[in-house]
């Protein structure tokens, strides 16, 4: 039986810990291994800033939204994600979203953007960016389901921004589609190949539907 997690509500009616919060409370998570998992916040609710693995090399990856995935239970797209990057060298993964609201169905998602929420899911992508060592390799993953919502292109475009002060790397594995969107992981093969990823070339074509947070 799959596991679906459907929205309980908007956002904006939830108590929602700031990344700092949820930084801090990861210390003292008992549900899973925090010496090998990064999981904020670290306990399963209505959002989730990022998923991922320790390491030294690790793959960015962003999607559209979480779903169910957690440490130990990664769901489809993230063994996907797992697998990919594992098999193009890295030792690690850091799965994000342009939304952080979790929805296994996209169209689940709230129809009014919560400008909070977004805030701290750039400053979890951006904290983590930071740590890196050397310039990070972006994975852009959100596929064609970046038009579930018109405020998904200004999350795009946030990101992006973010980005820049660290030399990031942006890439795509798997076909894009028609309209250039990059490629969902799901059923990406592990020794698919990266491609790079012009980010800001992307956004051009979203003119006119891109949406500012």
């Amino acid at each position: 039986m799959t596991v679906r997690h459907t929205p309980e509500g908007d956002t904006a009616s939830i108590g929602i810990l700031s990344f700092a919060q949820a930084l801090e409370k990861e210390a003292s998570a008992e549900d899973y291994d925090v010496t090998k998992w990064i999981y904020l916040p670290s306990s399963y609710g209505e959002y989730r800033y990022v998923l991922g693995t320790r390491g030294e090399k690790p793959l960015f990856c962003i999607g559209v939204n979480p779903s169910t995935a957690a440490p130990g239970r990664l769901d489809p797209t993230l063994k996907s994600v797992e697998r990919v990057a594992l098999g193009n060298g890295y030792d690690s993964f850091l799965m994000f979203n342009l939304y952080a609201q979790r929805a296994t169905d996209p169209s689940d998602m709230e129809r009014a953007f919560n400008g909070l929420l977004h805030t701290y899911n750039v400053e979890a992508f951006s904290y983590m960016l930071s740590l890196c060592k050397e310039p990070p390799d972006v994975w852009a993953a959100w596929g064609t389901l970046v038009e579930k919502r018109d405020y998904l292109p200004g999350c795009v475009r946030a990101f992006a921004d973010a980005a820049v002060p660290f030399g990031a790397r942006w890439f795509t594995f798997g076909a894009r589609s028609k309209s250039g969107h990059p490629h969902h992981p799901l059923y990406l093969k592990k020794d698919c190949a990266p491609e790079p990823f012009d980010v800001f070339a992307y956004l051009e074509g979203l003119k006119g539907r891109e949406v500012s947070p």
